[in-house]
């Protein structure tokens, strides 16, 4: 059994022009509102057990959700004594709240699984989940960093230091959390927050934190012109399209060649160089119902040019390079193996024939599982026959660009049937005037 906690104490002083004295979990948005759309969320899930805790007129968010049978749910409101906080709320009423539980914030439009978020939790077994995903301002967002298997080494609030690369993972404002790892916690301020207090406190005593990586769609809609946007997003189709509840289909990338100049082997973050234009492309792939997702051959690792580590800052640089156009991919899987062996500074453990290295399909066929992914709907943009092969094992519609390799790699045979001159050309393809005729053919 398991609950979710809805934070819904804010005043929604900045939406006072929209909501007037109604609090701002009752801001009206796609003819529901936003804690009701939410209600509906949880009811579309296994889950049925919901507390609120409410603060600026509580007595109208108790009224509005009755005993939330409306929705199939069972709903307590919990109005807090005096204002504490996101955190302080959860914490003043942990002795109402199960052993393990949801908190979803009440200004957000969002659609995610969450019986799959809460499927990771439980195999993770950590005291608390954080959902995780790229945005389009990391610049000012908590950054979350996580190791290779997706544990929380760090997170960094914001302002970053200027001329940094950082890896764009945030926070997005969605947790599992144990009930017995805030009980613990000591040495919080008097009205403490999760991003910026808790989860630190919670690292730094000696708790586990799982970052679980989603393109779903959770945005902050606590002014009017988020309102608005968010509610053009739910009109669109877009925020249930990107759900991982159903498949959606993707654009996959090649990294060197399409998205970078293609300049050998990169061991180092000052190798990596972006086209011109790619920022502003990947961003339009992310204004899509596509998911955008890099899958790229690396055995720099296997051939010791650079460690896991340092490829992360290498992808670091790449994240940065796009967030200046406001853009990110939504995930990126890499290969470190090589078959050959046999040379100096190798790491052996790494080199040999492996189920993941393009073309074989290992890379996509991890993607389209985590993701959600529909392979027949889905593309792949890259420059070499590698890639043109890649595709068509795998059931993808292929888009050959000149830039990098441009397709004179030789390694396979045979034509791609769409080519363009880059990725730009490659991405109007699919999206532009010209999606239609590509896919009749």
């Amino acid at each position: 059994m398991m609950q979710v906690v809805i934070l819904a104490g804010g005043m929604g002083t900045r939406l006072r022009e929209i909501t007037g004295d109604l609090p701002k979990p009752l801001a009206p948005i796609a003819g529901s509102t936003l804690l009701g759309r939410q209600l509906d969320l949880i009811a579309a899930s296994s889950l049925t057990d919901v507390v609120i805790l409410s603060g600026y007129r509580a007595d109208l968010i108790a009224d509005y959700c009755g005993d939330g049978s409306k929705w199939g749910l069972s709903v307590r409101c919990i109005a807090e004594a005096q204002p504490r906080g996101t955190a302080g709320a959860v914490l003043d009423a942990l002795d109402a709240l199960q052993d393990t539980f949801i908190v979803m914030y009440g200004d957000v439009v969002l659609d995610v699984d969450l019986d799959r978020l809460v499927d990771a939790h439980r195999t993770h077994a950590t005291s608390g989940t954080i959902l995780v995903h790229p945005n389009d301002h990391p610049f000012d967002s908590d950054i979350v960093e996580v190791d290779a298997e997706g544990m929380v080494t760090r997170i960094r609030g914001y302002p970053h230091p200027e001329g940094e690369d950082l890896p764009n993972l945030v926070n997005a404002g969605l947790y599992v959390l144990e009930r017995r790892g805030l009980a613990e916690l000591t040495g919080l301020p008097p009205k403490p927050d999760f991003g910026k207090h808790v989860f630190a406190a919670m690292l730094d005593q000696g708790a586990s934190l799982y970052g679980y990586r989603s393109p779903e769609y959770i945005k902050d809609a606590g002014t009017p012109e988020r309102l608005a946007k968010t509610g053009r997003d739910i009109a669109s189709g877009k925020v249930s399209a990107l759900s991982l509840r159903s498949k959606a289909p993707a654009i996959f990338l090649d990294r060197d060649g399409v998205l970078n100049r293609e300049v050998g082997l990169i061991s180092r973050p000052e190798n990596l160089e972006l086209y011109p234009g790619v920022g502003e492309t990947v961003a339009r792939i992310n204004r899509s119902t596509f998911r955008s997702v890099v899958v790229t051959n690396q055995p720099v690792i296997a051939r010791g040019d650079c460690t896991v580590e340092e490829l992360g800052r290498i992808h670091a640089r790449l994240d940065t390079l796009l967030a200046r156009d406001h853009a990110y991919v939504d995930a990126l899987y890499y290969c470190p193996h090589h078959p050959d062996k046999g040379f100096p500074g190798e790491v052996a453990h790494l080199k040999f024939e492996c189920d993941c290295r393009k073309p074989a399909t290992g890379l996509v066929l991890q993607a389209a599982e985590e993701l959600q992914i529909d392979l027949g709907r889905s593309w792949l943009i890259g420059d070499t026959t590698t890639d043109m092969e890649l595709a068509r094992r795998c059931g993808l519609q292929f888009i050959l660009v000149e830039t990098g390799h441009g397709g004179r790699d030789g390694r396979f045979p045979g034509a791609s049937t769409l080519t363009a001159r880059d990725l730009s050309e490659a991405v109007d393809i699919i999206l532009g005037p010209r999606a239609a005729e590509a896919r009749a053919n």
